[in-house]
C-alpha cells in the first residue's frame, strides 16, 4: 500500500461535499493522500492517535475542513509540527464563524488558513509545499499556472465589444485646467518663479 503524502480531514461526512474537492486537485497532480472523518470534539481520541502515527505513515501535510466552531485544524496542528492547512466551511455564517476559529491561532501553532469553502487553494497550497522538494510537482504547477493565465486570457475579450485604449469623452492624459489670462493654453508651461495661485513664491 502506497503512503499517502497528505491526509484531508473533515469533522463530519457532510463536509465532504466541499472536501472533494481538496481530493480531486490533489488527484489530478497525482499526490498520494487519504480523506478521514475524524471530529475534534466528537472523537478526540480517534484523532489524537491518527496524527501521531501520521509521520510515520508518510504524511507530510495537514488539510483539515470543518464549520461552526471549526477548533479541527487548530487540534491537530497542536499535536504535530508539520504543516496544516484549515479549510474553514460556510455551514452557520457564511463561514465567518469558522474562519475566525480556524484563523485566530496563538503565536507558535500557526494553521494556514485559506478562504471559506476553499478546498481547491487548500489543496494547491498543499502542492506548493511538497514542490520544494519534488521538481516534477514544481513543474506540474508551473504549466497549470500557465493554463490558468491563458484561459484567463481568452475571457478578457468580449465578442462583439470594441477595445478602446481609453473611455470615449474622457481624457485619459494629465491636463491642468485652462484658466483666464494663462496664454499657453491647458499644457502650457508655467513662467519661471511663478505661484501656483500666481502671485510670488514665498
Amino acid at each position: 500500500m502506497t503512503q499517502p503524502l497528505v491526509a484531508v480531514l473533515m469533522g463530519s461526512r457532510s463536509d465532504l461535499a466541499i472536501m472533494e474537492k481538496t481530493a480531486s486537485v490533489l488527484g489530478e497532480f497525482g499526490v498520494r493522500h487519504e480523506v478521514r472523518v475524524l471530529s475534534a470534539h466528537r472523537s478526540p481520541g480517534a484523532l489524537d492517535g491518527y496524527v501521531k502515527q501520521a509521520a510515520s505513515a508518510g504524511v507530510e501535510v495537514f488539510i483539515c475542513g470543518a464549520g461552526m466552531a471549526a477548533h479541527l485544524a487548530g487540534a491537530v496542528a497542536a499535536r504535530t509540527t508539520l504543516p496544516v492547512i484549515g479549510v474553514p466551511l460556510s455551514a452557520t455564517l457564511g463561514g465567518l464563524d469558522a474562519l475566525l476559529s480556524t484563523v485566530q491561532m496563538p503565536p507558535g501553532v500557526p494553521v494556514a488558513t485559506v478562504g471559506v469553502d476553499g478546498a481547491k487553494n487548500a489543496a494547491y497550497l498543499a502542492i506548493s509545499i511538497l514542490a520544494l522538494k519534488r521538481p516534477e510537482l514544481a513543474e506540474k504547477l508551473r504549466v497549470h499556472r500557465e493554463r490558468t493565465a491563458a484561459e484567463a486570457g481568452k475571457e478578457a475579450a468580449v465578442p462583439g465589444v470594441e477595445s478602446h485604449d481609453h473611455v470615449p469623452g474622457v481624457e485619459s492624459h494629465d491636463r491642468r485646467p485652462s484658466r483666464p489670462g494663462d496664454p499657453a493654453g491647458p499644457r502650457g508651461p508655467k513662467e519661471p518663479g511663478s505661484s501656483p495661485r500666481g502671485g510670488s513664491p514665498s
